[in-house]
């Protein structure tokens, strides 16, 4: 992997709103849910670590990632992450974690129910605690989901129901990005719209070829603009947390849940 990309992805995974706003409600949801000891936390997915960061206030914190590269930067950053390829590569012993954490996770598995059974076997304790986050309503797949390899967007109803499949009960649960749902939804009818004009004028096919949309970090908004948004979308983000606390999940673009396995 380019070191020059690596860079990147920690800068953007320290400082871009979307991450920003997940750990900031992911955090508030834990303080007000774990027991007031430190446990064992297992981050699968982490990345180059900057939720894994966070987690040590919670007690031993571990993260694994498939990408070498990144694992490596957040050891070097002191942080306990191993290599491998999930559920196959987990590294820590049966029953360890007292909370997993798959943020963005789960979308890119094919079987997303056996990888969950598995997770769940071989990793987490009875009484043990799940946080999963998704991208939220399966009428929203589109071409950025195509980029980042999704398999799927959740209804909340519908990741609800795999989760208490998988034997959790659902503790919190809630909507990241409210404020943004309303313009996706107007992005993905501009691009069904675009997909059949270029179906309509040149026979191509659709939206599988359409242009690569920008990532994360390919903002372009300049300090003003760059500034007022991310204040409107931490008032989002604090909008989040008090509904997660009041338990009223109002729909965002992205949706959450903490599930606890049963003790049997």
């Amino acid at each position: 992997m380019d070191p020059a990309y690596v860079a990147v992805h920690m800068e953007e995974d320290r400082s871009h709103w979307w991450f920003r706003g997940r750990l900031a409600v992911i955090r508030a949801t834990l303080r007000r849910t774990l027991p007031p000891r430190r446990v064992r936390l297992l981050e699968l997915g982490c990345g180059s670590g900057n939720v894994l960061a966070a987690l040590a206030e919670f007690g031993e914190a571990v993260g694994m990632d498939a990408h070498q590269d990144l694992a490596a930067a957040a050891r070097a950053a002191g942080l306990d992450v191993r290599v491998g390829h999930l559920p196959d590569d987990l590294g820590v012993a049966p029953g360890w974690a007292e909370v997993v954490l798959l943020l963005d996770v789960i979308e890119h598995v094919a079987d997303d129910r056996a990888f969950l059974d598995e997770i769940l076997e071989s990793s987490v304790q009875p009484g043990g605690a799940v946080v999963v986050s998704v991208p939220a309503w399966d009428l929203l797949y589109g071409p950025h989901d195509l980029a980042l390899k999704h398999f799927r967007r959740y209804r909340p109803a519908q990741c609800r129901a795999l989760l208490r499949a998988a034997g959790l009960e659902i503790v919190r649960d809630g909507g990241l990005f409210h404020s943004l749902l309303l313009p996706r939804v107007l992005q993905r009818v501009s691009e069904v719209a675009a997909g059949a004009l270029r179906r309509a004028g040149n026979g191509k096919n659709g939206e599988g070829h359409a242009d690569r949309p920008a990532n994360l970090g390919e903002w372009r908004g300049g300090a003003l603009l760059s500034s007022v948004v991310t204040m409107a979308l931490d008032a989002d983000t604090r909008l989040s947390a008090q509904l997660a606390r009041t338990g009223y999940a109002l729909p965002g673009l992205s949706y959450w849940a903490l599930g606890r396995r049963g003790l049997a």
